[in-house]
């Protein structure tokens, strides 16, 4: 297979050309359908000519069809699309750059979807969609507790979650409290959505994401709070986002004296409450009820899902904490890590 695709790139890279601008229609088709061929063209920067000629094509491959809605992924379409993943990988040379970030981050698994993040919003459903897929792959027979933190990147992966046999019998509950962010961004209506989507469970934190000192005090000794906290601190799976660290900050309406503190000591990352130097070092921690990363040793699965050239310095960061196993990125993050030409 590398044989032939090195040969067709030498002698006929058009074709190559063609099958990527294929792979990409199909994809986004999937990940947005029913899809509008205007709105198609709009997202993937194409003129309404020259996509009217490529879903034409696929539509008499049997791979595309019409409705009034929009279009759709014929089965035959779904199953093409998944055959062509692996290969689109080799042509691109992702696999390539998914081994070189392994090694770099020392991570044990890594999968670098195409695209950036930073500049199409539709790669983050990307990223929630590939995250599904190692979710499913990492359960364990039973007993499934996954614990999913607040962010954009998190939501993606609940957004793309289908009901599903496998995690029927699994609990989600939130990784931390996250009372006083954007309503759709906090773990609590993350962990349900993803319940809701899976036909699971769920339990809820119903605390803010920082406390001073008297409020942890008293809530941490609440029965209520215990009881869901024992049930996080036996999660089986984690999810998480990697934030940049004075987005993060911003977000969370955090003191001036705090931000000043973050800049003075360079901060570039954020996780779990924890903000992080470009050396993996932390350099603040937020008082916040829920996982710390001491506990995430107990874990058996730690999916961090980040994205962007953006976060590519965040990322790097906190990976050098090395307490995630598996990293699911783009193309846009990995080459600005990889310092590889964008």
């Amino acid at each position: 297979m590398n044989m032939l695709l090195d040969l067709q790139k030498k002698l006929v890279p058009d074709m190559v050309d063609v099958l990527g601008l294929r792979y990409r229609i199909m994809r986004y088709i999937r990940l947005m359908e029913p899809i509008g061929r205007r709105t198609l063209a709009g997202n993937l920067d194409m003129s309404e000519r020259v996509l009217r000629a490529e879903v034409t094509f696929l539509k008499e491959q049997g791979l595309v069809d019409f409705h009034t809605t929009g279009m759709v992924l014929t089965e035959e379409g779904q199953h093409v699309l998944l055959q062509l993943e692996a290969v689109m990988k080799e042509v691109f040379d992702t696999q390539t750059m998914e081994e070189e970030l392994q090694m770099k981050l020392g991570v044990e698994e890594v999968h670098i979807v195409p695209g950036d993040s930073d500049a199409f919003e539709w790669v983050k459903k990307e990223l929630g969609r590939t995250a599904v897929s190692v979710m499913k792959r990492r359960l364990l027979p039973n007993n499934n507790i996954i614990a999913v933190t607040g962010g954009t990147s998190i939501a993606a992966v609940a957004e793309m979650l289908v009901p599903d046999s496998d995690l029927k019998e699994s609990l989600f509950v939130p990784a931390r409290g996250g009372l006083g962010e954007q309503v759709e961004n906090q773990a609590n209506t993350i962990c349900a959505t993803m319940a809701r989507k899976a036909m699971g469970s769920y339990r809820l934190l119903h605390v803010p994401d920082q406390l001073s000192r008297e409020a942890y005090d008293s809530l941490i000794s609440e029965p209520s709070i215990q009881s869901i906290l024992k049930l996080i601190h036996a999660s089986t799976m984690v999810i998480h986002g990697i934030g940049d660290a004075q987005t993060m900050a911003a977000r969370r309406n955090t003191p001036y004296e705090v931000i000043d503190k973050l800049k003075d000591r360079q901060a570039v990352a954020e996780a779990f409450g924890y903000y992080f130097d470009k050396d993996g070092s932390i350099v603040h921690k937020v008082l916040t009820i829920g996982l710390q990363l001491e506990d995430l040793e107990n874990a058996d699965s730690i999916i961090a899902v980040a994205g962007g050239t953006s976060k590519a310095e965040a990322v790097e960061a906190y990976m050098k904490q090395a307490p995630s196993r598996v990293l699911i990125t783009d193309e846009g993050a990995a080459k600005a890590i990889l310092k590889k030409e964008v």
